[in-house]
């Protein structure tokens, strides 16, 4: 499963980290049975709140979006800020990735990933920075490919001309299941230098419990793709089990893992990950209540939020949505919901495809409305700066 161009020291930590799962439908899908629409959440019973320390956000916050950034993006995916200055985005659909200076909007190509089999929900999705980038300059992607979703990386040499700035790919990681629809995407390099990777079911509900399968998990291995050093399941890079489609990573300061991911007809979930837990896809979606399952901290009605990227800032975990085109709040005491999500932006940006932390109480937030789903105008799609609290 595994290609190794060279060995990489293992200076590796081994605390495990607390993760967050929740998903919804990137299609049009009806909201909840039930007909209810509105935001809920709960405590996350199994998962201690956090220490006394911990300063918990207030109950309302706030967003102003200070300005745009870049504009005229075709299917923007991920984004990697670039320790120098600089944000990397790759194109789902062009299977290209793309330096845009923050400062004054201007795009420089880097160069197209080899191999990148774009259709449906699938093509060149998550991207991330080595952990020793300053050194390695490497970047790492997901895509999809013909056979399969799987892991590269490549190196970035800006002196190189636009276009020929990125190196051959080694793949890292491959043989995560693919298909039209729920193919995950998201990468992270997480505090402790492991790699992590949220995973889709690729359409086979069957596979999210299958522990042997790697579609509707969070994985964690190390930079080369070898099952990281205290993983709950022997010799696996399965790190969690039981979802739908994950979208969404992000650590809070006290290094606990959240993540967002799609539901079906009824709830989309923010959850707090739980090294070896399950989330109860296709079993239970949303809270099941005592059944054995890990329930979700704040749980949506599709129509609501269908979540792609988080990012951790101020205190609490923004959500982007993509059928609920706004951008979700939601302020954290230790690994619960502090308060009740709160909606911002709705509908005044289309469809919100990635939202990263870009320091302090800034975050940088891309739309995803040329997509093939969306109603694009003219400048999309864009990167925005915001001011949040």
């Amino acid at each position: 499963m595994i290609v190794r161009r060279r060995a990489v020291p293992a200076v590796l930590a081994t605390a495990a980290l607390l993760l967050t799962a929740g998903c919804s439908s990137d299609a049009g899908e009806p909201s909840g049975a039930d007909g209810s629409t509105s935001a809920s959440s709960t405590a996350d019973r199994s998962s201690p709140p956090g220490s006394a320390a911990e300063r918990t956000p207030p109950a309302k916050g706030s967003v102003e979006v200070v300005r745009t950034v870049a504009t005229g993006l075709e299917s923007p995916w991920g984004l990697a800020p670039l320790p120098g200055g600089g944000l990397l985005v790759s194109s789902r659909d062009g299977a290209t990735i793309t330096r845009v200076d923050e400062k004054t909007g201007e795009k420089t190509e880097l160069g197209e990933v080899p191999g990148v089999a774009a259709a449906g929900e699938g093509g060149l999705l998550g991207i991330a920075l080595s952990p020793d980038y300053a050194s390695d300059h490497m970047v790492y992607a997901y895509f999809t490919s013909a056979s399969d979703n799987r892991i590269v990386r490549m190196r970035y040499d800006e002196k190189e001309p636009s276009g020929e700035q990125l190196g051959e790919p080694d793949t890292v990681f491959r043989g995560i299941p693919k298909g039209v629809v729920h193919n995950g995407g998201r990468i992270a390099f997480g505090p402790d230098k492991m790699l992590y990777a949220g995973t889709g079911e690729s359409g086979d509900e069957g596979l999210s419990q299958d522990k042997e399968s790697l579609g509707g998990k969070i994985l964690r291995m190390t930079p080369d793709g070898e099952p990281a050093p205290g993983n709950p399941f022997p010799d696996s890079v399965v790190y969690s089990y039981g979802h739908r489609n994950v979208q969404g990573l992000a650590w809070d300061d006290e290094q606990r893992l959240f993540a967002a991911e799609f539901g079906q007809d009824t709830w989309d979930e923010l959850n707090a990950i739980k090294p070896g837990d399950n989330y109860g896809w296709p079993e239970a979606e949303g809270r099941s209540g005592g059944s054995g399952f890990h329930d979700p901290l704040a749980q949506w009605s599709t129509d609501e939020a269908s979540p792609s990227g988080i990012a951790f800032a101020e205190g609490s975990v923004w959500m982007a949505g993509l059928r609920g085109e706004r951008l979700w709040r939601v302020p954290l005491k230790g690994t619960e919901a502090a308060a009740d999500p709160q909606a911002f932006l709705e509908g005044e940006y289309g469809r919100l495809r990635t939202v990263v932390a870009a320091g302090g109480d800034r975050l940088w937030l891309v739309t995803s409305n040329t997509d093939g789903r969306g109603d694009p105008k003219q400048d999309d799609d864009r990167i925005l700066e915001l001011r949040v609290s």
